[in-house]
């Protein structure tokens, strides 16, 4: 299916224009049609002579309804530009041209109607001057009488021309539906409607819907419709109905968007371009319009000349699909703006979007050039921002975003629309390593301040000259721990139980220190099982750090309850045990080590740790054999 919107001043027979093509109504209130105009969203759907399906989505010409059409304009991929043979170019003509101009849709069609009321041709050649200076420069142009039906045919062969050159949809892409209806059928609940413009629904689909509020909830497609008959599924780009479970007709609205779960990045704040500040003067006339942002603007927002200053007032209405929401502008220099939002929303990098001034006819274009924007807290910071901003053409660069971060997870990366390659490398200067994307200078200097941390606590603490991997990650400036035994290999260090460590570098005791350590190593090998008291260690000059060292150099064991042991004695516990009657009770294995109740049970736990002996009851334990 393809979906094309309709645009054009009031009463020029858009609706009309559909209705003949598709045999639809698309003016859907009764007010609408007594009024003869339409007030919100109509649509309607054929099937065209090679066979494409195609959605119309109708939007209001007139100017108090203006954030409906943008509604209906936002999501969609092409666009008729309806024109009046007998009234010609009118003020909502330029209107919606700006907003398709500055929307950046550059395909669609031009069509003069009503010409069995008056010669289109005048109305065709103003048109086409207008079309000339925006993004649908280049597009064909026809005539037609919805009443007589002549052109009929060439427009429905046209439309076969416009919808064959679209660009093919992402029917894998994550999903982002934008709702623009939102009602209750009685017998299947919730319904909401919008135009799919990548991914697929899917029947039994977990979503979730993001309110305008910011709030989200999780929701399941109880099923799904399009051009009027049930599907199991729906792929880009279509007009979809989701019949929803798990969310209430008042919990979910217009501007409110359909996700895919985990998928999407939220945000309260965007960095964007603007491309052009685009009005129609209230006359229509060309080059009635005001100056713009990026120069000199005429009515339908051709942009000329070099940039020039036009501020935005502080607060506009941003559009972008079918979301109409108050944002605060802050300027960052001419061309760049920063936009805080009321609430989180999921809007990314390489969205358009339009920013409407309330107090005056005037729209202006932008692309969101980041969604993830980089705090602002330093004199000049504003203005190195907006030359920053005017740079970037929309897309997220891979490797641009890593760099400015230093590292990020993949995940984060895809939730903000940047698009990751497979492999090692899946940028030029941009390794993966595990779930994470990180920077090749940023890595370098990382390794470099653990190398300089790990030898700084070398030189500083020769008894415990290693560091415990948080504070090797906290040392390097790394965001995960798991990137620091990869990040000691790059240092050229080694990660020796779970401490990193100069190569070959081990703890150096004091002379008193090792003289007390020594006299405790002989005594425990003449009796393995009697561990030094707590004041033996005191008067040996062995605390807390000398017994780390001793442990990490591997020249005794600690156990529980300040156990010290040599590293040979649990096998040496173990020729003694298999002894013994099997099963053996913890006297049994006292009396065989020649040893007290304090250091037999943490022993004999640690045996049953390592899987050599086996634990039957209260009192009594076995060897495995």
């Amino acid at each position: 299916m393809h979906v094309i919107a309709t645009a054009g001043h009031v009463d020029h027979g858009k609706s009309t224009l559909v209705r003949a093509l598709t045999g639809i109504e698309p003016d859907r209130w009764a007010e609408e049609r007594r009024r003869g105009m339409t007030i919100d969203l109509g649509y309607a759907w054929t099937t065209l002579p090679s066979g494409a399906d195609v959605a119309f989505v109708d939007v209001p010409g007139h100017q108090r309804f203006i954030g409906n059409m943008l509604a209906g304009l936002g999501p969609a991929p092409a666009v008729v530009l309806v024109v009046a043979a007998d009234e010609g170019w009118r003020p909502q003509s330029a209107e919606h041209l700006a907003a398709v101009d500055a929307l950046g849709i550059s395909r669609g069609l031009v069509v003069v109607t009503r010409s069995d009321l008056a010669d289109p041709g005048p109305a065709l050649a103003e048109a086409l001057d207008h079309v000339g200076r925006t993004s649908l420069a280049g597009s064909a142009a026809l005539a037609v009488s919805a009443r007589t039906g002549q052109g009929l045919d060439a427009l429905r062969a046209a439309l076969d021309d416009l919808v064959a050159a679209l660009p093919a949809p992402e029917r894998d892409a994550r999903t982002r539906l934008w709702v623009d209806r939102s009602f209750s059928v009685r017998g299947s609940g919730t319904v909401v409607t919008g135009t799919l413009g990548a991914g697929t629904v899917r029947v039994g689909d977990e979503l979730v819907v993001h309110r305008t509020d910011g709030t989200s909830r999780s929701v399941g497609v109880r099923g799904l419709q399009s051009l009027g008959r049930a599907r199991d599924e729906v792929a880009a780009v279509a007009r979809v109905a989701v019949n929803l479970r798990g969310v209430g007709v008042d919990e979910v609205a217009r501007g409110d968007v359909l996700l895919t779960p985990r998928a999407w990045h939220v945000t309260r704040t965007l960095d964007v371009r603007v491309v052009g500040t685009v009005s129609a003067s209230p006359s229509g006339v060309p080059g009635a319009g005001p100056v713009g942002a990026l120069g000199a603007v005429g009515a339908v927002g051709a942009v000329t000349g070099p940039l020039v200053p036009d501020p935005l007032p502080s607060h506009v209405m941003l559009h972008v699909g079918t979301l109409a929401v108050e944002a605060r502008v802050r300027p960052l220099g001419p061309g760049a703006v920063r936009l805080a939002l009321p609430a989180a929303l999921p809007v990314v990098a390489g969205d358009r979007i339009l920013l409407r001034d309330p107090g005056s006819r005037r729209v202006v274009g932008a692309v969101v050039v980041d969604a993830d924007p980089p705090v602002l807290d330093r004199r000049g910071s504003a203005a190195r921002r907006a030359a920053v901003v005017r740079s970037l053409d929309g897309a997220p660069d891979l490797a641009r975003e890593v760099a400015r971060r230093g590292c990020m997870r993949e995940s984060e990366a895809e939730s903000l629309g940047i698009v990751v390659p497979p492999g090692d490398r899946p940028g030029a200067t941009v390794a993966r390593r595990g779930a994470w994307l990180v920077d090749d200078a940023t890595w370098q200097v990382a390794a470099d301040r653990l190398h300089a941390a790990v030898r700084g606590r070398a030189d500083a603490e020769p008894i415990d000259p290693v560091l415990a991997l948080e504070a090797a990650r906290a040392a390097a400036g790394v965001p995960d721990r798991a990137l620091v035994t990869e990040l000691a290999v790059t240092a050229g260090l080694e990660v020796r139980d779970g401490r990193v460590g100069l190569p070959g570098r081990r703890a150096v005791l004091s002379s008193g220190a090792e003289a007390g350590l020594s006299r405790i190593e002989e005594r425990l090998r003449q009796r393995p099982f009697t561990a030094p008291e707590q004041h033996e260690l005191d008067d040996a000059g062995l605390g807390s750090r000398e017994l780390a060292a001793a442990e990490g150099t591997g020249r005794i064991l600690r156990l529980p309850g300040g156990v010290v042991l040599l590293p040979n004695a649990p096998a040496l516990a173990m020729r003694e045990l298999a002894a013994l009657p099997q099963p053996f009770t913890t006297s049994d294995a006292r009396l065989a080590l020649d040893s007290t109740r304090r250091i037999v049970i943490p022993l004999l736990e640690h045996l049953d740790a390592r899987g050599w002996t086996r634990r039957l009851d209260g009192s009594h334990r076995e060897v495995r054999r």
